[in-house]
């Protein structure tokens, strides 16, 4: 994606914000009731979830619930909170592509063609979002997983999987009501996940 930054304007950061410890980061997806609740019960996703479509992983709350409208959003009622291994998490963003081209991060277009062809992993730069949900300045990553990537998540990088909608639902009562102070307290700390300068180079991330 090329830079659409006015001459003069301040760079957005392309940073991961994110819950993690040294083992596990945790990402978030929202679904229907169909394939959030036997994937609660299974620990991991199972039928009818689909391992042939690509799969978006979120490691930023505030944008999925931007994305979900708050879990209100047809097929995004249930929001899952899901912790995976760092490793795993590094080995989908070594093996990534950016869904668009972009100067300085690929040398020509071609090149990124023939990687977007082989890569089982897109990436994807979005305005982080406040609590309101309304855009910042800096980007927040989206990461949609396919092939061999979707199929690793599934049976290897998952260590834990809960239903986080009732936290959702009250976070959301309270932005209603303007409790502003008390939404951001619930809203789980994201802190920089540092990147390897290997992935900052291949996905265009400024830390």
């Amino acid at each position: 994606m090329e830079s659409t930054e006015e001459p003069g304007k301040a760079v957005a950061r392309r940073l991961i914000r994110a819950q993690y410890t040294d083992e596990t980061i945790t990402v978030y997806q929202a679904y229907s009731p169909q394939i959030a609740e036997p994937a609660v019960a299974a620990g991991t996703f199972v039928a009818p979830f689909k391992r042939d479509r690509m799969t978006w992983i979120k490691p930023s709350f505030r944008w999925m619930m931007y994305r979900s409208g708050w879990a209100t959003k047809p097929g995004q009622e249930r929001v899952l909170a899901i912790r995976i291994s760092r490793t795993g998490f590094e080995w989908a963003l070594r093996h990534a592509c950016l869904s668009h081209f972009e100067r300085g991060v690929y040398d020509t277009k071609s090149a990124w063609q023939d990687l977007k062809s082989t890569s089982p992993v897109r990436v994807q730069w979005d305005p982080e979002r406040a609590t309101d949900l309304s855009a910042l300045h800096d980007r927040a990553i989206q990461i949609g997983l396919s092939g061999e990537a979707v199929d690793l998540y599934v049976n290897e990088w998952i260590t834990e999987l809960h239903d986080i909608t009732p936290l959702v639902r009250a976070i959301h009562e309270d932005v209603r009501a303007g409790r502003w102070d008390r939404a951001d307290a619930a809203i789980p700390t994201e802190e920089h996940y540092p990147l390897p300068a290997e992935i900052r180079r291949r996905l265009g991330a400024s830390g």
